[in-house]
């Protein structure tokens, strides 16, 4: 950005000015995601308007990362519908046979663990048998509660807790999905308002890192004026105040209006164009350009405001 400076209460009685230069607004447009560049639709100094896509992003890692999203998000909806519905006659009926299994082979057991401890107590047979055969008593038992409890839990229905888990995870889910699907759309760029391409930082086979500045806009419109005020003038410059903007080129002037002072003061910056302000006080200035005349001014021209 060019020096400025202020040339306030000169000698050769002109009014109070502060220079600066004609900016616009700059917006960054950046990577979503570490993807390759496909395509870019634009070049440097193109006009876009706003919705235009200017760049695509290689979708096929997110889209593969949606697809898996989606099919746990059906998951989730299945698992909430069977948990509300409760359970079908066909699993009841099921769940009582597999009890009636496991207590057929309780029952089974139970003679063969009796025969067991005989025959360790008559000393015909090591303690080793008698362990087995409790072993496998007990493991029969824990099969039969096992059976039962899970016919239980069917005949009873879900509890409120599983209830709200189901739910919990459905919802989780659903806002993964939500979050990939815009990830995906986000894989084309699009200018977010009309503008000029200012700058293309990456090339088609680039892969940026995520979060870095694929495209830069310059929006469309009047520029403003950004100018630096010195502590001397501060106190007559206000929001809203009209001005009288000149720019280097331009035989005429045109009309601007203070958007925004700064309430903090800054040094003047060591760029400034006279040695004796260089140190002051200063306060930043943007003059919005309000005439139509000013819609085409270009960027960067150095500027004198009148106050």
């Amino acid at each position: 950005m060019l020096a400025i400076t202020a040339l306030a209460g000169c000698r050769d009685g002109r009014p109070p000015v502060a220079v600066g230069t004609l900016e616009r607004h700059r917006i960054e447009l950046r990577a979503e995601r570490q993807e390759p560049i496909l395509g870019l639709h634009v070049r440097e100094g193109d006009l876009v308007a706003a919705g235009d896509p200017v760049a695509d992003l290689d979708p096929r890692r997110v889209t593969a990362q949606l697809d898996q999203a989606r099919a746990t998000r059906d998951l989730a909806a299945a698992r909430l519908a069977e948990v509300i519905r409760g359970a079908r006659q066909e699993e009841i009926d099921q769940a009582r046979a597999q009890l009636e299994e496991a207590e057929a082979a309780l029952i089974q057991q139970r003679p063969d663990l009796e025969r067991a401890g005989r025959l360790v107590a008559e000393g015909v047979e090591g303690q080793s048998l008698l362990d087995a055969a409790e072993a496998s008593h007990a493991a029969a038992e824990a099969r039969r509660d096992a059976a039962h409890s899970a016919l239980e839990r069917l005949l009873n229905g879900a509890t409120v807790e599983e209830h709200d888990q189901a739910r919990a995870e459905l919802e989780r889910t659903e806002a993964e999905v939500t979050k990939l699907e815009i990830d995906t759309q986000r894989m084309t760029v699009t200018a977010p308002r009309a503008g000029t391409i200012d700058a293309l930082p990456f090339r088609v086979g680039d892969e940026p890192p995520a979060g870095a500045a694929i495209v830069v806009l310059l929006t469309d419109g009047a520029p403003f004026a950004r100018i630096y005020i010195p502590a001397e003038l501060r106190p007559n410059v206000s929001s809203g105040q009209t001005v009288s903007v000149t720019v280097d080129g331009f035989e005429r002037s045109f009309e601007g209006r203070v958007r925004f002072v700064s309430r903090e003061a800054a040094f003047t910056p060591y760029f400034a164009l006279t040695e004796r302000d260089r140190g002051h006080f200063t306060y930043v200035a943007e003059i919005d350009l309000v005439e139509d005349a000013a819609r085409d001014l270009p960027t960067g021209l150095p500027v004198e405001v009148s106050f």
